[in-house]
């Protein structure tokens, strides 16, 4: 009988994995807690002052840690301070959600060094190849000319995408079906590579850089045209057996939602995204716009009605919020997050969104979790290319924050 070997995650730590592991947290408290001595290290960690110093000389050799050239007070001898390099690399990220696609340079402390943006109306799947292209040149000849380390490319595309092959198995907005994004560009680029569903990448950026800074169990649900989330358990992104975990559009609002099909939007996603609350105040305005006003109304417009007292716009916000802590509240309890950060377009009307939706809850579920607002904005699948990137390239692993 052939000899299957256990999985990584099964098999004995050996010499080589404790010390990346060890390293990984050194570097990960460097991160979080600059400026730092090698002292505190040790102490915080249960490491020896040995392991401790040798793994900082390797962090800085590599670029990922610098001494600050200052000392910490008090007594006995001074001890010199550590930071994260911010500067040591830059990362490409590159967001292929909604119309425009996004491209940034960013060093790896998440401050944008330069972006571009390119429209990609009704683009074939070969034409959004050859634009994403564009992108990721342009922003690897600006890291040149500044005279900058590049980490590597990391892209984040809506839809089903599976992370270890590549493949984007389903975007509708680029007209990709099956498409081998990271062997194309691996063609193309001459370094490392990662793509991850946007959402993914939204949620490690929220982890690292927003505010899910330091928090091991949260879940992004970002909502716009469409509706999905990244969930981060134990530090680390959950993407399920078929990679398509984090789709709360797919949840059931009703019992009458059995034994349909819902092959473009979830049936949950036909209510609270942006596309099903404007399809809501359309129906609710049919005999009062004309056609090219129907057409042209969106979701932050019904919000705007809603706050200026229009019943219709605040049935429909209401029932939004309705179903929205019907999401949260199934979420919250299957998973026990410390923290649900709301993104997306539909986020930036959460004035009306999250204390009705506690108040919905409260006495529902037995935890509630802290419900935040993400603050990144458009840069935040950027700031998880810098995470995917750093994992990617680094040896890192990711530990369960401990002390």
């Amino acid at each position: 009988m052939k000899k299957i070997d256990p999985p990584a995650f099964l098999q004995p730590v050996d010499a080589t994995r404790m010390r990346q592991i060890n390293r990984s947290v050194i570097l990960e408290l460097i991160r979080q807690n600059s400026p730092i001595a090698r002292s505190d290290i040790s102490r915080t960690l249960g490491l020896s002052m040995p392991t401790v110093m040798r793994i900082v000389k390797e962090l800085i050799s590599g670029d990922l840690v610098r001494y600050t050239g200052e000392t910490a007070g008090g007594t006995g001898r001074p001890r010199e301070l550590l930071e994260y390099n911010k500067d040591g690399y830059a990362v490409i990220g590159i967001d292929l959600g909604g119309t425009k696609l996004y491209g940034a340079l960013a060093n790896i402390g998440g401050e944008i060094l330069g972006e571009t943006r390119l429209d990609q109306h009704n683009a074939s799947d070969e034409e959004g190849f050859e634009l994403v292209s564009t992108l990721i040149q342009f922003l690897i000849d600006l890291a040149h000319k500044n005279g900058q380390q590049l980490l590597g490319i990391a892209v984040g595309a809506p839809g089903i995408t599976h992370s270890y092959s590549g493949i984007v198995e389903w975007a509708p907005t680029m007209n990709w079906r099956n498409f081998p994004l990271k062997s194309r560009l691996q063609e193309r680029f001459q370094y490392p590579i990662v793509v991850e569903n946007d959402v993914n990448m939204h949620a490690l950026g929220e982890q690292w850089f927003g505010v899910g800074k330091g928090v091991n169990n949260m879940v992004l649900i970002a909502i716009g045209t469409g509706m999905g989330a990244g969930l981060i358990i134990d530090g680390a992104i959950y993407r399920g057996q078929n990679e398509s975990a984090g789709e709360p559009g797919y949840m059931l609002p009703s019992p009458d939602a059995l034994g349909q099909r819902y092959d473009q939007f979830g049936a949950m996603e036909n209510i609270v995204s942006g596309k099903g609350i404007t399809e809501r105040a359309r129906a609710a305005l049919v005999n009062r716009l004309s056609p090219d006003a129907l057409a042209a109304l969106t979701a932050a417009e019904v919000f705007d009605a809603a706050r200026h007292g229009e019943d219709w716009a605040k049935k429909i916000v209401d029932e939004t919020v309705d179903y929205l802590s019907i999401v949260i509240a199934n979420t919250a309890t299957l998973l026990d997050p410390e923290l649900i950060v709301l993104g997306g377009g539909v986020s930036k009307s959460a004035d009306l969104l999250v204390q009705p939706i506690l108040k919905r809850i409260e006495g529902v579920i037995q935890h509630i979790p802290r419900i935040e607002v993400s603050r990144l904005g458009p840069k935040a699948t950027v700031m998880g290319a810098i995470t995917l990137i750093v994992h990617t390239t680094k040896d890192y692993y990711v530990v369960r924050r401990l002390y």
